[in-house]
């Protein structure tokens, strides 16, 4: 054994990588069973939605291109690209999501999201916490309040992070750091693709390993014949279960996408979307909560038709993919699966052949976890500049999956200060939208 075994210190031996770039080892992220476990929620049921899998597209997808085209409107406000028909007998989407018209009977499609925040870092916190951002406080995530309210499931994450945190807005805000997301470090498409924090370092054999944990276990017990002390028992079982974790061939699996066949990989295509939601399949299955991932940059000021052909496409593959994937398994009516953007895109193509940041009426997507399948929900004007029928707020929208994880999103929670803030403020469940 060489010298540097006997150099005991906690944070060297399981700083096998930093969780989300945050500093956080794997003992201080599994921290979050510990403070879970104290602060059960026991109205939180689980719902009709076991886990969620949260698809976000920053930059403001275009919904004319995209979910509500406009073909019988003047040029300038349907654009060039052209729509076509789906399953769904009328209705149509842009021409460049072939894949995702055949599936849009196992969808539903909200036409009249809507909100009053035309800049991004507003839009993205609306659309992450259900808030219009406040100076006075930090809220936080969806993702971080499935986490309190519901902790791991099967020794994994709660929430995961793919490929990590992109925004502030997928953060904790007021809660404890504890319920953060996992974050992978590395994207899925990456041909060398590994969840470092699962990985030995380089050198280090499992035998060695094992060697440091035992190495571990007599300083832990020397520690607690000379303290006496419960807290040091609290934090002997985060590093227990860190190793756990290290150790879990069902923990390494779910992040493993070798694992799966390449006739598959190449359904939802080898690219950023498509191995993002693959993975994101693969960890719900295996019991992770709640998944937020992101694709693309949709801020499409100039050459919006471009724009869209270049990303679209991969889209339509891996999200069509999914839904079909979730629902071969029998996974697809326990697993929500949401799809939205910060905001919308200007009715009118601009000077420069683009679309301006539009939140006053867009659209977002549903599936699964106890939603409708092929309902087209709300209606824009024939302009798509303001919602005709049937308006959805993002207290709406946010409360809606809340529900259907099976949390109370009027319940409140303690913000700093000992303010009680609830989950969200306002809005309503969209009953229309549930099955």
């Amino acid at each position: 054994m060489k010298c540097s075994d006997h150099i005991l210190s906690r944070r060297n031996l399981l700083t096998l990588g930093a969780v989300g770039g945050l500093g956080l080892t794997l003992p201080d992220f599994f921290r979050i069973k510990q403070a879970q476990a104290e602060q059960v929620n026991f109205e939180s049921r689980e719902g009709t939605a076991k886990s969620v899998i949260y698809i976000f597209l920053p930059g403001g997808m275009a919904q004319q291109e995209s979910f509500d085209p406009k073909p019988y409107s003047p040029l300038e406000y349907r654009g060039s690209i052209d729509s076509i028909s789906t399953s769904l007998t009328g209705e149509r989407v842009g021409q460049h999501f072939p894949k995702t018209a055949k599936i849009l009977n196992k969808l539903t499609v909200i036409r009249s999201m809507t909100h009053g925040e035309a800049a991004h870092e507003r839009g993205v916190h609306n659309m992450h916490t259900g808030y219009r951002p406040s100076p006075a406080l930090q809220y936080p995530s969806i993702g971080s309040v499935v986490s309190h309210e519901f902790g791991p499931r099967n020794n994994l994450p709660p929430y995961v992070l793919v490929p990590g945190q992109t925004n502030p807005y997928q953060g904790t805000g007021y809660l404890n750091s504890s319920f953060a997301g996992f974050s992978l470090g590395a994207d899925p498409a990456a041909k060398d693709f590994q969840v470092r924090d699962l990985d030995l370092p380089s050198g280090v054999t499992m035998e060695r390993f094992n060697k440091r944990r035992k190495l571990l276990d007599v300083v832990n017990n020397h520690f607690r014949e000379q303290e006496k002390s419960d807290a040091i028992d609290s934090l002997d079982t985060f590093y227990q279960r860190a190793y756990s974790m290290i150790s879990s061939e069902k923990a390494r699996l779910a992040f493993d996408l070798s694992k799966e066949p390449k006739k598959l990989r190449e359904t939802y295509g080898q690219n950023q979307a498509g191995q993002r939601m693959l993975l994101a399949r693969r960890l719900v299955e295996a019991g992770v909560r709640f998944v937020t991932l992101t694709y693309g940059g949709w801020d499409h000021h100039t050459n919006i038709d471009q724009g869209i052909k270049n990303l679209a496409p991969k889209l339509d593959q891996a999200y069509a993919a999914l839904i079909n994937d979730l629902d071969q398994r029998g996974l697809l009516d326990t697993t929500l699966v949401c799809l939205c953007s910060e905001f919308g895109r200007t009715p009118r193509i601009n000077q420069t052949a683009g679309r301006d940041h539009w939140p006053k009426v867009f659209s977002s997507v549903l599936a699964g976890g106890g939603t409708q399948r092929g309902l087209i929900f709300g209606k824009s004007n024939a302009i798509a500049s303001e919602p005709e029928e049937y308006p959805v707020s993002v207290a709406d929208w946010t409360k809606t999956i809340y529900h259907c994880i099976g949390i109370n999103a009027e319940k409140e929670l303690m913000a700093p200060g000992a303010r009680p803030i609830e989950i969200v403020d306002g809005g309503s469940v969209r009953r229309e939208l549930l099955v």
